[in-house]
């Protein structure tokens, strides 16, 4: 394998991705609203309330989460002590889907995008073999997901610690728990959403159809993925590896099931030889 080739393909997606600020500006407004604005707003609306009662409320709420959660959580007040809740378990479920939108957008139409703007054929009878062009097209597709998770993960954890930190006596966040889903689960799972996302896209007709069906492969995933990083956190970080190695697995799977979709012929946009 040729890693150059591969890059070179990446990097080219990515130039056009970059030249696309109809796309783009959406996607980081949606990345910004929920890794900043919500998080933001919220925080500060909980930690601050200062009604006994209401104080009191915020804390009856905290009895839904298990009882290894609610062991967790840190603060001598009842403000306090939601506010971290809010931070470590309720807001988890971000970091997995939003990225999960967005490579998902880029995937839908990578492959065949190349066929409705006619430069599929220069892929098509380009030297690098197809194993080559639907890894850099893999990597195009994961570059906007995984930084959006890295970028929003660093602007949450700074929010975070700035306003729930000096109510629990100092900074705490990220959790060990939040390093493990970070670094360990939403890569497999943005893997795996994508393999699939990939390979629809190689055979579908459209870009508007690559994006309509794509739909109904990233909602099931965003609610897999959704129920089992909110399970990981609440049960305990042995629950975070094990479902980690899970979806490392089936990503590998899936991405080598995948590579078999993008062949020369569906670049040219005729009959598969297969």
């Amino acid at each position: 394998m040729n890693r150059a080739r591969v890059f070179t393909v990446a990097r080219t997606d990515l130039r056009q991705l970059y030249q696309a600020k109809d796309f783009w500006g959406p996607m980081v407004g949606l990345g910004a609203l929920f890794f900043f604005v919500i998080p933001l707003i919220l925080l500060l609306i909980i930690t601050r309330v200062e009604d006994a009662g209401i104080a009191q409320q915020i804390a009856t709420t905290l009895e839904v989460l298990p009882q290894a959660a609610q062991d967790a959580v840190q603060g001598d007040t009842p403000t306090a002590q939601a506010g971290y809740a809010l931070a470590v378990y309720l807001f988890a479920p971000v970091a997995i889907v939003v990225p999960l939108t967005i490579s998902t957008a880029v995937g839908s139409s990578t492959i065949v995008g190349e066929r409705e703007r006619g430069t599929g054929e220069f892929l098509a009878h380009s030297p690098a073999p197809v194993r080559e062009i639907y890894l850099g097209k893999l990597i195009a597709s994961l570059a906007p997901g995984l930084l959006t998770v890295f970028v929003g993960f660093g602007v949450y954890s700074v929010i975070v610690n700035t306003i729930v930190g000096p109510e629990v006596g100092g900074w705490f966040f990220p959790t060990t728990q939040w390093w493990v889903l970070m670094l360990w689960v939403v890569p497999p799972v943005l893997g795996l959403t994508l393999a699939l996302v990939l390979r629809l896209s190689a055979r579908v007709k459209s870009t508007a159809a690559a994006q309509q069906a794509s739909g109904l492969i990233s909602l099931p995933m965003i609610l897999i993925a959704y129920s089992q990083s909110t399970g990981a956190l609440y049960t305990g970080i042995e629950v975070s590896w094990v479902i980690g190695g899970l979806f490392w697995i089936a990503a590998a799977f899936a991405l080598t099931r995948g590579m078999k979709a993008v062949t020369r012929a569906r670049l040219l946009g005729v009959a598969d030889e297969s």
